[in-house]
């Protein structure tokens, strides 16, 4: 059955006439991304075409979705706006909240015992506003997305990074903050700079060892973690063709990993296919009756170099297995290159840990080759020499699975099966002995390997593979060790080598699920009373953030200057922090504590400039706070990659940080920093960084007169005495600047609707 069918009816039968307006408005033929964007614009009015990477652009998703980490505070937000009912189709998904222990049966109840008050909270707001809710142990947001509501040609976004992952049903599906899923549960537009466009032309087929996740571990090598930033990136080709829907799946959900807007495929048989098996056949037929709408034009793709702003081209039947890693996931080694560039840089070549799941990995497909794996391993007298965990994609995955035997392969090699959630991708994973901080290698078929994400421990290295290859390397506990050519000795002491996986694009009698985990909301919900304890530790109302008093910022403290690679985990850690997600003053507690000072080289080690000595980062600026000290952060390059979550900016707002001065910005956070009523600039000239001194004070000048395009000027006060006069960029419209001025988008979206 399929959701909300009369929604997507009413895209398809408008679809034809948006496109070919913009077609005619463009003067050109148009990509698949193009053709999704334009359809669906706020107001329908087009009349000229956009520019791609500079004009922003308001756009009517057509759906919404939500993680219970980030659900929290936007279900808060949402609670403020004066709405009865959220505006779209919009769900809430409960996998981020259970930790990974001992497994499936065990772990959930601990998350129902530990974590009942917020799920509890988020069921109510759920039940009351019109909301789907999916209940814990459901399954992770992103493959229940692809099993249930994603469709090709729809938009939709969602309050996590990896919303992308529905780009494998044909959708433009981009990850935001919970203010903008806000604005659209409020029933306003969404904006978004219209994005650039990268074509990845894909020859070939995959084969052997190779599987769709070397693709996306490719693209990551070449565009680096910031290289899709502001663009979305397009696949396409015969190479496309020939993958099936899940695999598609899993290269846009990855794209995250490269700070891509998002990533997409044209709608073809394997969409189809993947639509009818999860009983969407009526989606499949009206899909087909617009098929031409629901891919780019063929000119396009006869002749990409005209109409992307950057091709890739990629050979599959040439492609290679890769392992991307460790603590970045554009790190791209393929496996014949693993062993000699890991004795190079002295990365553990045991392997402790191979782990196969998460919103990337975790579909019947996958389960099924990295099975084959496993049952080659019990036949040829091989044990796993690492420990192996599997993390089901759903309840419906996780059903069939059992019912057709895989799961049982996974145990007989003794591998945990976790619940079907996010566990130890996100840092919610009880690893014996990850305190003790031991240098140490795993490898997992996540998406993402910042630093302590999976387990907290600093030196553990975390590499990135596909499932087959994951459980090949945990049979043989070996980072060198490269099934297509290595042999390994079994109980009898004979060498044997693992066969090339195999598998099924999908479950030959049928996907079958007792429960899938889905609550419907209560048609009326007003009398529904969500009640939150103002004793809670866990969640808490928001105040809102006060408004900009319209005078320059004077006399600023430097809070940190962090060096290198922070990502929201670092601004805002995730592991035993999730559980404050709903809670704002509970969780600034964790405010840029994994950030390192560029003055020291420590984490949450950073100087009081009221007292002079050295603390923590939340304790020193709670002190500026109390003080009424506006502070500023500066930072480098790609300052805020990774996650979506908002909190990344919500902590520094709500504990009194003024200003966010960085080189560069990944987009998701940027955004985030605005919608909070936040000033986040870079840097003119990027060697200006280096000018900022540990006890620095900032006055913004020219800030009275703040408009778009038009630069800020911001005087630095050395504590010697001496001054330098720094420009900075930034990216806010009119719209975003009252955003500002109004002290965030949320106050102003409350102001507008008491009118």
């Amino acid at each position: 059955m399929a959701f909300n069918i009369e929604m997507i009816l009413e895209v398809y039968q408008n679809i034809q006439s948006k496109v070919d307006k913009a077609r005619k408005i463009k003067g050109s033929p148009l990509t698949l991304s193009e053709k999704i964007l334009y359809s669906h614009l706020w107001d329908n009015k087009l009349n000229k075409p956009y520019k791609r990477g500079a004009d922003y652009v308001d756009f009517a998703p057509d759906r919404i979705a939500c993680q219970d980490a980030t659900a929290q505070m936007a279900l808060l937000q949402f609670m403020q706006a004066g709405k009865k009912k959220v505006a779209v189709p919009t769900t809430v998904h409960c996998d981020h909240l259970i930790q990974a222990s001992v497994g499936a049966s065990k772990d959930l109840q601990s998350a129902l015992n530990n974590s009942n008050e917020v799920f509890n909270f988020l069921e109510s707001v759920s039940d009351k506003y019109g909301i789907g809710f999916w209940k814990p142990g459901a399954g992770i947001i992103h493959q229940v997305v692809l099993e249930n509501y994603a469709f090709p040609g729809g938009m939709m976004i969602g309050t996590d990074s990896h919303t992308v992952n529905a780009g494998g049903l044909g959708m433009v599906a981009i990850g935001v903050g919970g203010a903008d899923a806000v604005d659209v549960m409020a029933g306003m537009p969404w904006e978004l700079k219209f994005p650039k466009l990268i074509g990845v032309k894909l020859t070939g087929k995959c084969s052997g060892w190779t599987s769709p996740k070397d693709v996306i571990l490719k693209v990551a090598g070449i565009l680096t973690v910031k290289g899709g930033t502001g663009a979305i990136i397009e696949y396409f080709g015969p190479g496309a063709k020939s993958m099936s829907c899940t695999g598609k799946g899993t290269i846009c959900n990855m794209g995250a990993e490269v700070g891509a807007t998002t990533s997409t495929f044209g709608y073809d048989e394997s969409m189809e296919r993947y639509l009818r098996s999860t009983g969407r056949g009526d989606i499949a037929d009206a899909a087909n009756e617009v098929k031409d709408y629901l891919t780019a034009d063929p000119e396009v793709y006869n002749e990409p170099e005209k109409y992307f702003d950057q091709i890739i081209e990629i050979n599959l039947s040439e492609l290679m297995p890769h392992i991307n890693g460790p603590f970045s996931p554009d790190i791209a080694t393929p496996i014949h290159e693993m062993g000699e560039k890991a004795k190079k840089n002295e990365w553990p070549l045991k392997v402790e840990w191979g782990l196969i799941g998460s919103c990337t990995n975790s579909s019947y497909e996958d389960l099924s080759r990295a099975a084959s794996i496993a049952q080659q391993a019990v036949d040829k007298g091989l044990m796993t020499k690492a420990e192996f965990g599997i993390n089901p994609g759903s309840e419906q995955v996780r059903y069939t699975a059992e019912r057709d035997g895989f799961l049982d392969v996974f145990e007989n090699l003794n591998a945990k099966i976790f619940t079907n959630a996010c566990g130890p991708c996100i840092g919610q994973w009880a690893r014996e002995g990850a305190d003790l901080q031991e240098k140490n290698s795993i490898i997992h078929s996540f998406n993402r390997n910042f630093s302590k994400r999976a387990d907290g421990n600093p030196n553990t290295h975390a590499f990135v593979a596909s499932p087959e290859m994951v459980a090949a390397i945990a049979i043989s506990g070996r980072l060198d060790f490269n099934p297509i050519k290595d042999a390994l000795i079994n109980s009898k002491g004979e060498k044997v080598k693992l066969n090339e996986p195999t598998g099924w694009e999908l479950p030959p009698k049928g996907f079958e699920v007792e429960d899938a985990g889905y609550l419907a909301p209560s048609k009326d919900g007003s009398n529904i009373e969500v009640n939150v304890s103002e004793s809670s530790e866990r969640l808490q109302l928001l105040e809102p953030f006060e408004p900009w008093d319209g005078k320059n910022i004077l006399d600023a403290r430097l809070l940190i200057k962090a060096l290198g690679k922070c990502t929201t985990d670092h601004i805002s850690m995730a592991g035993p922090w999730l559980r404050y997600r709903g809670h704002l003053d509970n969780i600034s507690n964790n405010c840029l504590i994994g950030a390192v000072n560029a003055f020291n080289n420590k984490t949450n080690f950073i100087k009081n400039q009221l007292n002079g000595e050295y603390e923590g980062v939340p304790d020193v600026q709670r002190n500026y706070k109390k003080n009424g000290i506006d502070t500023i952060v500066v930072g480098d390059h790609n300052y805020g990659e990774g996650s979506s979550r908002e909190h990344a900016a919500m902590e520094p707002r709500h504990l009194g940080v003024k200003v966010v001065l960085v080189k560069s910005f990944a987009r998701i956070h940027e955004t985030n920093l605005k919608k909070q009523g936040m000033l986040g600039i870079t840097f003119d000239n990027e060697s200006d960084y280096d000018l900022i001194q540990e006890d620095d004070l900032f006055d913004f000048i020219d800030l009275e007169n703040f408009s778009p395009k038009k630069q800020l000027t911001i005087e630095i006060k050395h504590k010697d005495g001496s001054k330098d006069t720094v420009l900075a960029n930034h990216t806010y419209n009119t719209q975003q600047i009252e955003w500002y001025k109004e002290g965030s988008a949320l106050n102003l979206i409350k102001k507008q609707n008491k009118k």
